[in-house]
């Protein structure tokens, strides 16, 4: 079986909705048969990181960064992970009151340096997540856990 490791920073009702949408399109059934594990950012730890064979993150843009607690996962994680998990598939979605830009660019230097492979575009939304907003958070997380490939192991 697969193994989905969810990041996320959930301080606003948005990006809690956000999470709770993804949750749901990775724990679909049609996506296969993939167990879906969810980490607080601040909770997720090195053997959560080995242990799965792909990646959603989540996180508010602050002032144009990602939040001090996902930052604070790959300070974590990095080194201990960095030969381990490259090639391993992961997705992103991040909540901002405008500009999202800043915290996508940070994220995706991290994973670079880490190994892992985007499968699915970054998803932004800014402001209050529409339906067509919280439809694209179920999508991703469907079409990330459907693409874990157990044989980047």
């Amino acid at each position: 079986m697969a193994r989905l490791l969810v990041v996320h920073h959930t301080p606003s009702p948005a990006v809690h909705a956000m999470v709770e949408r993804v949750l749901a399109g990775a724990r679909d059934p049609a996506v296969g048969d993939v167990e879906v594990v969810a980490r607080a950012a601040l909770e997720a730890t090195v053997p959560d990181v080995l242990a799965a064979d792909g990646y959603l993150l989540g996180t508010p843009a602050n002032l144009g960064y990602m939040s001090g607690a996902l930052k604070h996962f790959f300070d974590t994680v990095y080194y201990p992970c960095i030969e381990s998990t490259r090639r391993r598939p992961y997705g992103l979605f991040v909540h901002g009151s405008g500009d999202c830009d800043g915290a996508v660019r940070a994220v995706e230097r991290i994973v670079t340096g880490l190994g892992w492979r985007r499968v699915a575009a970054p998803l932004c939304v800014s402001g209050p997540p529409s339906t067509a907003d919280l439809e694209a958070c179920w999508e991703l997380g469907a079409t990330v856990a459907a693409g874990l490939d157990l044989g980047g192991r």
